[in-house]
């Protein structure tokens, strides 16, 4: 093995937050969530998911916009473009972690 080992971020390292990451990034680029269904999806509290989405938008991982349909206010969360690249770095380091040897190979080939 050659160099040191990756740096994990520790913003989306977090169970719950990795969790909120990786649902979020099975949307398409731009798209966006209902926080109930999120919060379906990823059976938390909303208080739990509501702390976790505070962290992921205050490091400008999450874009969150509170919206209202007829009467009834919405929140809706995405991934920024900012958080995909972070989580796209994040698998990487996890994958280098797991098989070295496997992510030298891929580093020296390019990709």
């Amino acid at each position: 093995m050659s160099g040191p080992l990756p740096e994990l971020d520790p913003v989306i390292h977090a169970q719950a937050r990795l969790r909120v990451v990786a649902a979020l990034s099975t949307l398409p680029d731009g798209d966006r969530i209902a926080f109930p269904r999120l919060q379906d999806i990823l059976a938390m509290t909303a208080g739990n998911l509501s702390v976790h989405l505070r962290k992921l938008e205050d490091a400008g991982y999450v874009d969150v916009t509170k919206t209202h349909h007829g009467r009834t206010p919405t929140t809706l969360i995405g991934l920024s473009r900012r958080g995909r690249l972070a989580f796209e770095e994040y698998t990487t380091a996890v994958r280098a972690l797991i098989d070295p040897m496997h992510s030298n190979d891929q580093q020296r080939e390019g990709r």
